[in-house]
């Protein structure tokens, strides 16, 4: 398999995983990423699926990228908009069915092996490098190109608008928000180093790398 082959395979594999892994913090309801409590929360007044409006709001945000810096966009980031909402709501049906009624303990087990869910498919999504999905677009527009401030500023910038808006939308945040701010970021790492990038280049490592949204 050639190696264009294998980074289409990666990021199509990571952004359904994390779809998946979005409708399993949506079952077990003990908070979500920040985005996807903006997106609940819209869709819970609308009285509307999390993948209908997760398209139009990523769609919206696109259009915004496509004018300014259309270098984000690429073949990971309309993949994204197609395939993740669909994947989560899919997950979450799956789950109704066969977990009509979790335990609080199940629920716990199933946010702690969710967010290395969400790790892996992360890693192989940023590191096939075929584009920024539109939310991690906005935080990298803010600080590579306009200079409003760093990186982490600008991410944190938006995190909190989407947590805000979600939490008076009636979206979940709880203790599954705070684990996935927290945990995501080295697992995401370990992941990138261990299998990822083994997995696109056949090495045996990635230590040091220093890991982050590329543009396509």
């Amino acid at each position: 398999m050639n190696r264009e082959m294998k980074r289409r395979i990666m990021a199509v594999g990571g952004i359904l995983i994390c779809g998946a892994s979005v409708g399993i913090f949506q079952k077990i309801a003990l908070g979500t990423d920040p985005f996807t409590c903006f997106v609940t929360g819209i869709a819970n007044i609308c009285h509307s699926t999390y993948s209908t409006w997760f398209m139009i709001l990523t769609a919206v945000i696109l259009v915004g990228v496509a004018v300014f810096q259309r270098h984000y966009i690429g073949f990971a980031t309309l993949m994204s908009l197609f395939l993740t909402g669909v994947a989560a709501d899919a997950m979450h049906e799956f789950l109704d069915f066969l977990l009509p009624d979790p335990t609080f303990g199940m629920r716990c087990l199933l946010m702690a092996v969710n967010v290395l869910i969400m790790s892996f498919g992360s890693a192989l999504y940023y590191v096939a490098s075929l584009g920024v999905s539109a939310y991690d677009a906005v935080a990298l527009m803010a600080s590579e190109c306009y200079s409003l401030a760093s990186f982490r500023v600008c991410r944190v910038t938006t995190d909190v608008f989407c947590v805000t808006v979600g939490f008076f939308l009636a979206a979940d945040i709880g203790i599954g928000t705070v684990i996935t701010a927290f945990f995501m970021g080295p697992f995401v790492q370990w992941f990138t180093e261990h299998v990822a990038i083994p997995i696109l280049d056949g090495r045996c490592s990635g230590r040091n790398q220093q890991f982050r949204p590329s543009k396509a």
